[in-house]
């Protein structure tokens, strides 16, 4: 399973995101552009001291991004696509997740774009809301995607017991822009 967030644009969602990354396992993928620099101290900070547990790859564009999701598993990529939107689709509660999907979210003030939503319309993952809310924040609905599509998937939850031992690296003041595993 894989994390991608296509023209994120505030530093603290994709820091959260980076964080989710390291807590499940999960790769991230940022694609370019991005509202932020990689060097942004609020990116570093949403994420902690977890940077050296991401496993961050920055794509420059879509296409790139998608390429490199490709190889990433024997079922076609456009087979693993689940598409978050605000603006329709199935619900999350009601999609059936398989453990090799590609979690795509879109920038926060855009979503995203038209095109995409338009050429896989049955990719369309939206989370249930009350009338009259427009929307709810990126790094919410990358949380609630990501653990219900982890559970709904059958590829199990981190295992944890409760306690808290820090990586080793962690105090080492790792920055994004030091980590990244992806193409450019």
């Amino acid at each position: 399973m894989e994390i991608v967030l296509l023209h994120p644009e505030i530093p603290h969602n994709s820091g959260c995101a980076a964080r989710l990354a390291a807590a499940t396992g999960l790769r991230l993928h940022l694609v370019e552009p991005l509202g932020f620099s990689l060097e942004d101290r609020y990116l570093k900070r949403a994420g902690l001291d977890y940077w050296p547990m991401v496993d961050l790859h920055v794509h420059s564009d879509w296409e790139t991004a998608q390429e490199a999701l490709a190889g990433t598993s024997p079922r076609a990529l456009d087979q693993r696509l689940k598409l978050f939107s605000a603006r329709g689709g199935r619900s999350l509660f009601e999609t059936e997740f398989k453990p090799d999907d590609v979690l795509l979210f879109g920038s926060e003030s855009r979503g995203l774009p038209s095109a995409l939503i338009e050429g896989y319309p049955e990719a369309c993952v939206y989370v249930p809301i009350r009338p009259g809310v427009r929307s709810l924040n990126l790094a919410n609905v990358v949380c609630l995607g990501v653990y219900t599509a982890l559970d709904c998937s059958g590829r199990g939850m981190p295992v944890n017991d409760g306690s808290y031992e820090a990586h080793p690296s962690a105090g080492d003041g790792v920055q994004p822009s030091q980590i990244i595993g992806g193409s450019r």
